[in-house]
């Protein structure tokens, strides 16, 4: 009989394998296994800040240092103040980037929002919502330079994992952890 020890890497490797295989339908980020680290380049665009990290380990650890550093590049540019970003939209984000090529920097327009900033958008705009999830650190704005942004649509989309807005006219796409929906 052949037996065949399974190390945690190819473990991980073959339920990445098999989740992909049955699709993303009806699966919680907490489901998908990280199979490599997790890296994100980023660009605030308000602040003109740049950020490159490595903020989950190959062996699904995450940084608490980098997950600080994230925070603090998404916080609210107009107040300075900032929140713990659900690790979930960042895993959201990296994987769209991986699935757009990998290493990409990313343009950050909007992360966090205070309630005074998001309502402040809310009587400028009413397409910004009262209850965003802005709010709570699961939603974040981005652009892709020389990507189109119907590509980072229908790549974020195509993940299948979490809520995904379109906004050419403003120049970003919506993504966040929150239940899987499109507009």
């Amino acid at each position: 009989m052949f037996t065949k020890k399974f190390t945690r890497r190819a473990f991980l490797h073959t339920a990445a394998a098999g989740i992909l295989a049955l699709g993303w339908d009806g699966l919680s980020f907490a489901k998908v296994l990280p199979v490599e680290e997790g890296s994100l380049s980023l660009f605030n665009t308000h602040t003109q800040e740049r950020l490159s990290v490595v903020f989950r380990r190959p062996d699904g650890t995450y940084d608490t240092d980098a997950l600080n550093a994230l925070n603090w590049i998404m916080r609210c540019h107009i107040s300075n103040q900032q929140t713990v970003m659900d690790v979930n939209a960042i895993e959201y984000l990296n994987l769209v980037d991986k699935k757009l090529g990998g290493g990409n920097e990313i343009h950050i327009i909007s992360g966090y929002r205070t309630p005074s900033y998001n309502s402040l958008l809310k009587s400028k705009n009413g397409h910004v919502a009262g209850h965003s999830l802005h709010l709570v650190g699961k939603a974040i704005d981005i652009a892709v330079p020389g990507i189109g942004l119907d590509k980072v649509r229908h790549t974020a989309v195509a993940l299948h994992l979490g809520g995904v807005g379109y906004y050419p006219g403003d120049g970003f796409v919506h993504i966040d952890s929150g239940k899987f929906r499109t507009w």
